[in-house]
């Protein structure tokens, strides 16, 4: 329950705040990115954008829709999620997408397929690459993205232990979050890999 909640504040937070993209027409779709040829989630959980519609005024499409990192098309999405396993490399493309992308507007949730530790590392490398090597930050338990839905106090983990969520502001707007442990709701996923 705890993971559904931290990933419907990571989805409400660039929709309700100031700055936040929102739907054209209807519903906001999320996007599940695919990277590195043919990277993509295998078994995140969509689970959670039930219950930001539910909790909030925010209409959302239930299910995730596939996207191409290096398209035109990821331009269309005010929120996309980056997850998978095991190493990667983006493309010269796919990062300037990227940073094209959440320098206007986008939003991305990052969180590796079963805390896979590989896939981590290679997160943290690319947005090194993009972005610079301190661009990612801790996210203070005070943000709004801890309070704005649900409030979380504590970021605990399945395994035992607290986690952490980092991020990348641009121009006063977290515009990436990311976790090294991952932040899939396993409870609603079935067949899934963790």
């Amino acid at each position: 329950m705890m993971k559904r909640h931290i990933l419907a504040l990571a989805m409400a937070v660039p929709m309700l705040l100031p700055g936040g993209l929102s739907a054209k027409e209807g519903a906001v779709q999320c996007g599940n990115l695919i990277y590195a040829g043919t990277k993509t989630s295998r078994c995140f959980s969509d689970e959670f954008l039930s219950t930001v519609q539910q909790k909030t005024s925010i209409a959302t499409e239930r299910r995730f829709k596939p996207v191409k990192l290096s398209s035109e098309e990821l331009f269309k999405f005010p929120f996309v999620i980056m997850t998978g396993e095991d190493d990667f490399n983006l493309t010269r493309k796919e990062r300037e997408n990227l940073k094209k992308y959440l320098e206007n507007g986008g939003f991305m949730l990052a969180s590796p397929g079963c805390s896979n530790k590989a896939w981590a590392s290679a997160f943290q490398r690319e947005i090194k690459r993009i972005f610079g090597k301190d661009s990612l930050k801790d996210i203070p338990m005070d943000h709004a993205i801890f309070k704005t839905v649900f409030t979380v106090k504590a970021l605990k983990l399945s395994h035992g232990g607290t986690g952490k969520l980092q991020g990348i502001t641009h121009n006063g707007k977290l515009v990436v979050a990311f976790a090294s442990d991952g932040l899939n709701d396993t409870s609603n996923t079935e067949g899934c890999c963790c």
